[in-house]
């Protein structure tokens, strides 16, 4: 029996004309491209030929709009776990250059390793790793229950918590500068598990052909 995977799916980029970091706020939909983007995600994914058993999106609107190309060329219904959205930041709302150069905000850069800006990595690794093996089970579990071959499941979230998974599942330190995240719009981030263990096997970028026409300034 082929293996189950588990695809983390980021979202495509999304309409933000002021260039704020809009982490957790409400009203923050895909761009045009942005919804080019999830469809070319989508599509590499049905290219792949595996069988999907679920597609499970953060509670944000740029995730389930980002879920909804998957969704439907599966013929499933987009699900909904609040433990894959984007972590908490104290600079949501601002532009970053601005916030950074004013002084009342630099305690709030006291201590990268947490980081003191946001919430803490290690929480973010925890609720991102007990998403990630729930799927597993629920994608290994369909594969027994049909006797075929391994069943996958997508998860669609953001850009921080895909990359600190990718951290803990390589077993690499948390601290890490922001512009050198391997997480582009719209990428997939493919994990197995193999003796209760997380293995990475894979990482593609299917809208990087639309990345040099797109912005993406607003994640944590």
């Amino acid at each position: 029996m082929a293996a189950s995977q588990v695809h983390l799916v980021r979202h495509g980029e999304v309409h933000n004309p002021d260039g704020i970091l809009y982490g957790r706020m409400s009203g923050f939909h895909l761009s045009e491209l942005g919804r080019a983007m999830a469809q070319s995600a989508a599509d590499d994914l049905v290219a792949r030929d595996r069988p999907v058993i679920a597609v499970i999106a953060s509670p944000l609107q740029r995730t389930q709009e980002s879920a909804a190309p998957i969704a439907q060329a599966y013929g499933l219904t987009i699900e909904t776990d609040a433990r894959l959205i984007e972590g908490t930041n104290r600079f949501e709302g601002t532009v970053m250059s601005r916030a950074l150069r004013n002084p009342i905000n630099w305690p709030w850069m006291v201590n990268p390793l947490r980081p003191s800006w946001g919430e803490a990595y290690r929480s973010i690794e925890e609720r991102m790793l007990a998403a990630i093996h729930d799927a597993f089970d629920s994608a290994e579990a369909a594969a027994r229950g049909a006797d075929s071959a391994g069943s996958d499941v997508v998860l669609v979230g953001h850009q921080l918590p895909i990359w600190v998974a990718h951290l803990s599942v390589a077993g690499e330190r948390f601290l890490h500068d922001p512009r050198e995240r391997r997480c582009s719009l719209s990428s997939i981030t493919s994990f197995e598990r193999r003796d209760g263990s997380l293995v990475e096997v894979g990482y593609s970028d299917p809208a990087s052909a639309l990345a040099a026409d797109s912005t993406d300034v607003g994640a944590v």
